[in-house]
């Protein structure tokens, strides 16, 4: 591996262990914007209180906050109250080094390869959070559609900002019509505004044309999944399966097969 892969790698290890602090806080920070305020509250978000045990609360030194190395070197324990460190945040910190490896790889060290860096590292997040907890936050997917629109006004990605634009447009307008007719037939609430949200966005760094090869990819791999669920008795009580990892996946999948070149292969127009 290159001296260039091996420094994107390295970045992608920093870049992973916040997102593990976004995929614990932002969700309790959401949760807590919708309930009345307090002033004897103390304060929570990204940065405050600081990183700490959740099992003995007791914060963290810096040699137990180094990407992975932490975790091996303590044996997958706290190293005050010896509780078992979940395997996700390793997990999640050398997955996201693997994305900005795997850019800098493809893009090099560009502005190209940083935007789909960021890119995946907040589609992985978004993932996670939903997965977990039903959410897809604002703070999120707003900042990934924006980033898609400017990008795309930069020259950094290949798509035309016309295109990156309809494809915003056109990424909501299609879940929203397709969720509210689902409700107004059903009464029940079939998808949430964040999904809508995820698929603009999704719209804005791939285009409109991508949108019908990524909405199938999507219902069908959370088809299976969610059957595969059932048949194992393991669906959830409300039968819900959060449908973002599905759009992320899939997002991701197309960035990296070229949407053209996918749908080409599909014998479906590009325009």
């Amino acid at each position: 591996m290159s001296l260039n892969l091996w420094a994107a790698f390295g970045i992608g290890l920093i870049v992973g262990s916040f997102v593990n602090v976004l995929v614990h806080r932002l969700p309790r920070m959401v949760m807590a914007s919708f309930e009345p305020a307090c002033d004897a509250a103390p304060r929570f978000d990204l940065w405050l209180p600081a990183s700490h045990c959740p099992h003995c609360q007791t914060p963290l030194r810096l040699q137990h906050l180094l990407p992975v190395l932490s975790f091996v070197w303590l044996k997958g324990c706290c190293g005050f109250c010896k509780h078992p460190i979940g395997w996700q945040y390793p997990a999640v910190e050398l997955l996201t080094a693997s994305i900005w490896a795997v850019c800098a790889w493809r893009w090099g060290l560009t502005s190209t390869a940083l935007c789909w860096a960021l890119f995946g590292t907040c589609l992985l997040a978004l993932s996670l959070i939903d997965g977990q907890t039903t959410l897809l936050p604002d703070a999120l997917t707003q900042p990934l559609l924006w980033l898609g629109l400017i990008a795309s006004a930069a020259q950094w990605v290949a798509l035309p900002l016309t295109q990156a634009v309809w494809g915003a447009v056109w990424g909501y307008g299609a879940l929203w019509s397709v969720a509210t007719l689902f409700e107004c037939i059903t009464g029940k609430q079939g998808m949430g505004g964040g999904d809508f949200k995820l698929l603009a966005a999704l719209g804005a760094w791939l285009g409109p044309f991508a949108l019908i090869p990524l909405v199938i990819l999507a219902s069908f791999s959370g088809a299976l999944v969610g059957l595969s669920l059932q048949w194992r008795q393991r669906l959830p009580a409300n039968g819900y399966v959060p449908f973002g990892p599905f759009l992320a996946s899939a997002g991701a999948f197309l960035a990296w097969q070229d949407t053209a070149t996918f749908m080409q292969s599909l014998g479906w127009p590009t325009f």
